[in-house]
């Protein structure tokens, strides 16, 4: 082996290293370039339509970004705070009376199915003894408790958050000011070469991660006002916390829309046990929708993710970088999607093959 080879291989190794070291400086930046594509699409848009110079439709856009926030934490968030405090406390309850249902349920089979061979099904306590190895439902119902606290306690620790999110937002503001400075700096990174192809996949990424995110918004919003609708002619409680809950996770999928059928089945399993399998197939109904009707009608410019490439990519990205890569997962998806796309088959693979062809 050569000894510039030698050293070459030496950068890259250590390159790797650094940038692993930095992994998660590397998440929050790639946030902020998620938070600013936002914040440029809806300027391009804003611009497009009222056709003004882009700093002013900057401003406006800025602006109601922080009217509608504002608005969200004087008139919404009181009320869903309230809810969703009272939706947690409401959880060990449900699991208790979940699992008496079962319990009562297992032994009306027992009594159908063993009558003959139990000589005394009218005392259950003989069964319970038999299922000792199934904690009962104050046992149930106190780990569902210890485990809630001590989310709260995690989450209650936000200054680490909020540093975070400070810098996500002050970065994402910055790059909105001035993109294509940062877009230029970035292809300046590249061979010479090589800097008018990398700026046309760039482009690329950007208007796949403009439409993802557009796309993404509108089908949560359609989520959570078909769940609304849905819990409200159900008779469910907390509708404004549950279909909050609904449209939020609907960002993350696979995953979001499992995890948000769960505060509304506690709530329903409270009231009615027939409620729960109502829900239930609510939720199944809605995600179908959204699926098969909501995406494909809004998305079709959007860049086509197979399946199993989102669920490997919330996989390892969730192992790699924690939450917030799970949070991440798709855009970055769609990011890497796009560069494997045009620099691994178009500009490498396809070229080499019709040059070998020629």
């Amino acid at each position: 082996m050569k000894l510039t080879t030698l050293l070459s291989f030496t950068a890259l190794i250590i390159s790797i290293l650094i940038l692993w070291s930095l992994k998660e400086i590397i998440i929050l930046f790639f946030a902020s370039i998620v938070i600013a594509m936002a914040l440029c699409t809806i300027t391009g848009k804003i611009r497009d339509f009222c056709h003004i110079p882009r700093w002013i439709s900057l401003g406006i856009t800025i602006i109601s970004i922080i009217i509608f926030s504002s608005l969200l934490i004087v008139i919404i968030i009181p009320q869903f705070t309230s809810e969703f405090q009272e939706l947690i406390n409401q959880i060990p309850s449900a699991a208790s009376k979940l699992w008496e249902l079962l319990i009562n349920t297992f032994f009306d089979f027992a009594e159908i199915i063993y009558k003959d061979s139990i000589p005394d099904l009218s005392d259950r306590s003989i069964l319970t003894k038999q299922l000792s190895i199934i904690p009962d439902s104050s046992t149930l119902a106190s780990g569902v408790t210890d485990s809630i606290t001590k989310l709260i306690n995690i989450v209650s620790n936000v200054g680490i958050g909020i540093l975070q999110l400070f810098f996500i937002i002050s970065v994402a503001l910055m790059i909105t000011l001035q993109p294509n400075s940062y877009r230029e700096v970035a292809i300046l990174l590249v061979p010479s070469f090589y800097r008018r192809r990398a700026r046309t996949i760039l482009l690329t990424c950007g208007n796949a991660l403009s439409s993802w995110m557009v796309g993404v918004v509108i089908s949560s919003i359609c989520v959570a006002i078909l769940a609304s609708i849905g819990l409200y002619f159900l008779g469910i409680k907390l509708v404004i916390a549950n279909a909050l809950i609904a449209g939020l996770l609907n960002f993350i999928p696979n995953v979001g829309p499992t995890i948000s059928t769960i505060f509304p089945l506690s709530v329903a399993l409270l009231d009615t046990p027939w409620k729960s399998i109502a829900v239930l197939g609510l939720y199944i109904v809605i995600q179908n929708i959204e699926s098969y009707i909501i995406t494909p009608s809004i998305m079709h410019k959007q860049v086509k993710l197979l399946p199993g490439l989102t669920i490997t990519a919330q996989f390892i990205f969730t192992i790699l970088f924690g939450p917030i890569g799970l949070l991440l997962a798709i855009p970055m998806a769609v990011v890497i999607q796009v560069f494997a796309k045009e620099v691994i088959i178009n500009d490498i693979l396809e070229k080499n093959y019709f040059s070998n062809q020629t």
